[in-house]
């Protein structure tokens, strides 16, 4: 499809900005993009969210991801063609048995980054060096996660099986960077205070299990650090799910009207109940490193957002707001409870986690506010002090 908007640079301090190139009606699609490299988060696969390895589709049939999700395998779905989960195409990797959910996925990812990274029958050997670098980052990384060390493993791997190694690393440099204090506020946001000793372990455990001559920088301390603030401010969270799909799938079927009440309560319900039983942990969750999308600044009154209705990795940029061609698109990097907050408390977020204060028309509307949150704020500031590193994990 074509694309309706073009990366252009702003200024030093604000960097690049998405823009449109054509006129834009509000719900159309601005842009579907791939991501560069992406990566499923480690608890999250720990935990069983079965998503394909290279594009992150959900594996599990609607009403197994239900089960599973509930605690309860006696758990019957209406409406079981809906699904759109396909076991007869999965396929996995002879070597090391990972599960990709279709020939082209196992194809991709073995072209891309797999040769290097496939544990073969050492997938369950806690002393190989990839297995001791992904324990160690479990140990850094509790959920909520937001990042994955296995994101820049996959950028080295990429690397070290490209015939043209420069191509990659400049299409890796072009995503934003940072000063050295502000690596460390980011690095500093994803490890917490210990993350001095904390990144340099990493760092030791990622150069034993990664080294390559082409790519010396990345293994320097400078170097490492950089890497790891580039995957902390570019990375978009990815979410997917085959109950959604199914849900999704439900909502537009054309049913009497007592059935689609009787649906629609028991959809109520098991959301209900599901919730009860994992909170709000729903998706297969990871994130990537989106081109396009990694250059749309913030607004507190956003004009597009982004999701993942293919059930995959393939992100869909869509236009809340009619926009005119020449107008800056933009996405919100709060989720919709924080952009109903204060100022004050949206650019505390703000500069916390992505290291800028806002300057959009709402924000500069409420600047004579006072800079003190409301009672009711003040409760919920605790919350928000682990606000997604990486824009809000998107609903599916």
């Amino acid at each position: 499809a074509a694309v309706a908007a073009e990366a252009r640079f702003i200024s030093s301090a604000k960097g690049k900005g998405l823009f449109a190139t054509k006129n834009i009606r509000k719900g159309e699609t601005v842009f579907v993009e791939r991501p560069v490299v992406s990566s499923q988060f480690l608890w999250n696969a720990l935990y069983n969210y079965r998503a394909c390895d290279h594009c992150l589709r959900a594996l599990e049939t609607a009403e197994e991801n239900a089960q599973r999700l509930l605690g309860k395998s006696s758990l019957v779905l209406p409406h079981p063609e809906q699904c759109s989960i396909r076991k007869d195409l999965h396929q996995q990797c002879p070597r090391c048995q990972v599960t990709y959910c279709s020939a082209e996925c196992k194809q991709a990812a073995l072209e891309q980054y797999h040769q290097v990274l496939c544990l073969g029958p050492s997938r369950d050997d806690p002393t190989h060096p990839l297995n001791k670098l992904q324990e160690a980052w479990r140990n850094m990384h509790y959920p909520p996660e937001t990042s994955s060390i296995m994101l820049m493993a996959r950028m080295v791997a990429t690397v070290k099986q490209a015939k043209d190694k420069e191509w990659w690393i400049k299409a890796f440099s072009q995503f934003c960077n940072k000063t050295a204090n502000e690596e460390e506020e980011i690095v500093h946001k994803l490890l917490g205070d210990k993350f001095k000793g904390q990144l340099e372990l990493l760092r030791l455990l990622f150069t034993e299990a990664l080294y390559d001559e082409h790519l010396s920088r990345w293994f320097t301390p400078e170097g490492f650090r950089s890497l790891f603030a580039l995957v902390g401010t570019n990375g978009q969270g990815i979410g997917t799910s085959s109950l959604s799909q199914w849900v999704h799938a439900c909502d537009a079927l054309d049913l009497p009207m007592l059935q689609r009440e009787e649906l629609d309560a028991f959809i109520d319900q098991l959301y209900k109940d599901i919730e009860k039983e994992s909170g709000e942990f729903l998706n297969c969750e990871g994130s990537g490193l989106y081109v396009l999308q990694s250059c749309c600044n913030h607004s507190c009154i956003p004009n597009a957002e982004t999701s993942f209705p293919e059930n995959n990795f393939l992100l869909h940029l869509t236009a809340l707001e009619d926009i005119e061609a020449g107008e800056e698109i933009c996405i919100s990097y709060l989720d919709c409870c924080q952009r109903e907050r204060s100022r004050h408390s949206r650019n505390k977020i703000l500069r916390e986690n992505y290291l800028f204060t806002c300057s959009c028309p709402k924000c500069l509307a409420q600047a004579d506010d006072a800079d003190v949150t409301s009672d009711e704020e003040e409760e919920g500031e605790g919350e928000t002090d682990d606000a997604e590193l990486e824009d809000e994990m998107t609903d599916v």
